[in-house]
């Protein structure tokens, strides 16, 4: 026995940190985007897509996955799916610092809190796939923690509603694609950098850009490539060495830490009608939760 344990140890571990170091990236973004907030979000959003294409291109090239990459250029639905999802990312990114930058972080958080329960909704819908009378419970006090803020204090609830949504429209075109994860995203890239270098070359001559104006500025936009990138590829890698249990629960930890940035750092205020939805959230998210740990150990029990 132990021969056969030994070696899926490190592995875990190794997908567990992967998992973790992307998820706290994605926590600490409001901070980045805070520092940019003198920068429109269209120049923000131009200069993530230009960084990642050229830093996605250049780990392609790396490690030798061109012939992946032409395989799937070759493939026009898979194509017209990337574009697709191109679209929902930029959008996602675009709702997402216009937020930041307008002390909306906990709207913000919110979007992602309600996020894997629109993954579950999308799929029942759409995907034909069955809830349980746990899942279905959960979900319905998502809907109900989301009908006190739209009645309480709704009017940042679009930007909720948009992350959520543009984020679960993506993970589904992203799902049904046949594509992996370096060579999509470098292909989503791809189809917007000819937008956000268009939109880069007439802003310069329309009012002009951040992107040149000081140091501080042209390094925290330089690096919006990595910012994009890295937990993205470190998500991905994870996803292949953990049970989509284990991320799923992970992932919680992203909104969680945006949520303790906005009242502790950002000073937002924490409304009653925001309490009571985050916490009908919090209760459904608890629920789906533990229910998809309980069977993937009824699972794994049934398989041993």
């Amino acid at each position: 026995m132990e021969p056969a344990i030994a070696p899926v140890q490190p592995l875990c571990r190794k997908g567990l940190t992967q998992a973790f170091g992307a998820y706290v990236l994605w926590g600490l973004l409001p901070l980045y985007f805070a520092f940019l907030a003198h920068v429109t979000a269209w120049e923000v959003v131009a200069m993530r897509i230009l960084g990642s294409v050229v830093l996605l291109g250049a780990i392609i090239l790396m490690l030798g996955r061109w012939e992946k990459l032409r395989s799937v250029l070759a493939n026009r639905r898979t194509i017209a799916m990337l574009m697709a999802s191109a679209a929902l990312i930029s959008v996602n990114w675009l709702v997402y610092i216009w937020a930041v930058q307008h002390h909306q972080v906990l709207a913000a958080s919110l979007g992602y809190f309600l996020n894997p329960l629109v993954n579950v909704l999308l799929g029942v819908t759409l995907l034909g796939e069955r809830l349980n009378r746990v899942q279905g419970a959960a979900i319905a006090l998502a809907a109900a923690g989301v009908a006190v803020l739209a009645s309480g204090a709704g009017a940042a609830l679009w930007i909720s509603l948009a992350l959520a949504f543009s984020f679960g429209f993506y993970g589904l075109v992203r799902k049904l694609a046949p594509v992996e994860s370096l060579e999509g995203l470098g292909i989503e890239t791809a189809i917007l950098t000819p937008f956000a270098a268009g939109w880069m070359f007439w802003q310069a001559g329309h009012g002009g850009v951040a992107l040149g104006s000081d140091a501080a500025t042209t390094t925290l936009l330089l690096t919006a490539g990595a910012i994009t990138a890295v937990p993205l590829l470190l998500f991905a890698a994870a996803a292949r060495r953990l049970p989509l249990t284990v991320l799923g629960l992970i992932q919680y930890l992203a909104p969680t830490m945006q949520f303790v940035l906005a009242i502790s750092v950002f000073g937002e205020v924490m409304t009653t009608a925001h309490l009571i939805c985050f916490s009908l959230i919090w209760a459904g998210l608890v629920l789906f939760a533990g229910n998809s740990w309980i069977g993937s150990r009824r699972r794994a029990v049934a398989a041993g």
